[in-house]
């Protein structure tokens, strides 16, 4: 067996994408005369700052020797959008299988999703496994590319992705996707399928709208739904088509840890006590900070979280909350949260028993009195809070969701669930 890793070889801008260089490489290695076992997208740490678009590495699992593998993987490389200063191309070939890849690799697998990782490491541990390098321009790419090879034995959680690929002659083009089609197939197939629109914005999430070359993508957890999904959509004709196996909703880059080892460029989930009022700042962004042993840390719902910021905006002082997210420049991007315990009441000053009108202070530890009557009471009142939210997960809509981050309505969590549609 042989596995061919793969990165970075789109661009912010441009008209190439990895899983299109992935795609291109299977039909090779068929022409070949290899077999595909199977085509893995695995996304990366998403809060590294060099990303293209969504941090995606590729690998190719064959039966084909390394030797000609690795000259395929050389012409895929040639598909690079290396005109972009920012794209570094980088492949790794591994003679050996999924399975039989060192432990060190596959740990380095697990530390490129939930930290940053240099390409001086990932250059060292392939080489000391022995495994084949190429590179363009200064080979960053070679880090996404070691991880890919290393992801079979890193996780055990995998969904899928179909993807549906556009003429070249159609790339940097509008795309003709009949919206309609998308949103009946994807009702048809939740929630084995998810993620493919939003409905609350009217949205057909699975419709890039970058250059590249990808008409849609469907995401779930049945292949066969999946491609169920993108047969009945209507629109311009597809090219290609591949179906690949991923870490994409799974949460895979979440490390669950106290407040205080909470660093910046990595995700977690951590819990604390809501210690602030939420405030709404300029962009319609709602931030709210919440602590833990006397630490603290402010957690953020940005503007294109939409209705989400509502339920950030319904938490009170003294909520137990258990937050995920991305931490950058010490605020965590929210991707979810729980409410673990919601304050139920409030104390307040007494309303007179006999008038009903609210009593005055009586002096200090002197209680309260009715200014019209007399009556007197001892002190506040605990009074039950109207609340807008309960206890249980909340998520961003589709819209807005990470492709690692995982849809509530995949199910797995403690407690209730309201999924967003």
């Amino acid at each position: 067996m042989t596995i061919v890793g793969l990165d970075d070889t789109d661009s912010r801008e441009g008209g190439m994408c990895t899983t299109y260089a992935a795609s291109e490489l299977a039909d090779d290695i068929r022409a070949a005369g290899g077999t595909v076992e199977r085509l893995l997208l695995i996304r990366l740490n998403p809060a590294v700052e060099h990303k293209t678009r969504g941090n995606a590495a590729l690998a190719v699992h064959t039966d084909l020797d390394a030797d000609r593998a690795t000259e395929l993987a050389e012409s895929t490389l040639d598909l690079a959008e290396v005109d972009d200063p920012r794209t570094n191309p980088g492949a790794v070939v591994a003679d050996c299988a999924p399975e039989a890849v060192p432990s060190a690799v596959a740990e380095f697998t697990t530390d490129a999703v939930r930290s940053i990782q240099d390409r001086v490491t990932a250059t060292t541990l392939a080489d000391h496994a022995g495994f084949a390098r190429l590179e363009r321009r200064n080979g960053r790419g070679l880090i996404g590319a070691l991880a890919a090879v290393g992801a079979w034995t890193a996780f055990d959680e995998w969904t899928y992705e179909h993807i549906a690929y556009r003429g070249r002659e159609r790339w940097g083009t509008e795309r003709d996707v009949d919206t309609e089609s998308v949103f009946l197939a994807a009702e048809a197939h939740y929630p084995a399928v998810w993620d493919t629109v939003d409905q609350t914005s009217n949205y057909p999430v699975c419709v890039p709208r970058t250059p590249c070359p990808v008409l849609y993508g469907i995401r779930g957890d049945d292949p066969e739904a999946c491609r169920a999904v993108a047969d009945a959509i209507e629109g311009e004709p597809v090219a290609e088509r591949a179906t690949f196996l991923t870490n994409q909703g799974t949460d895979v880059h979440l490390q669950t840890t106290a407040l205080a080892a909470v660093e910046d460029d990595s995700a977690y989930r951590v819990s604390g006590e809501v210690v602030d009022p939420p405030e709404t700042r300029a962009g319609g962004h709602v931030f709210v900070t919440i602590a833990d042993d006397g630490e603290t840390l402010p957690c953020a719902a940005f503007e294109p979280t939409k209705g989400f910021r509502d339920r950030v905006r319904s938490l009170r002082v003294g909520d137990r909350v258990t937050v995920c997210g991305e931490v950058s420049d010490g605020t965590l991007k929210l991707e979810k949260f729980r409410a673990d315990a919601v304050v139920e009441t409030e104390r307040v000053t007494p309303n007179c028993p006999d008038c009903d009108r609210s009593m005055s202070s009586a002096g200090r530890d002197q209680g309260y009195r009715c200014r019209d009557c007399g009556t007197s009471a001892p002190g506040k009142i605990e009074r039950p809070i109207d609340r807008e939210i309960e206890p249980g997960w909340y998520e961003v809509p589709p819209v807005a969701r990470r492709h690692v981050a995982k849809p509530l309505v995949r199910g797995g969590f403690d407690g209730p669930t309201h999924p967003e549609r």
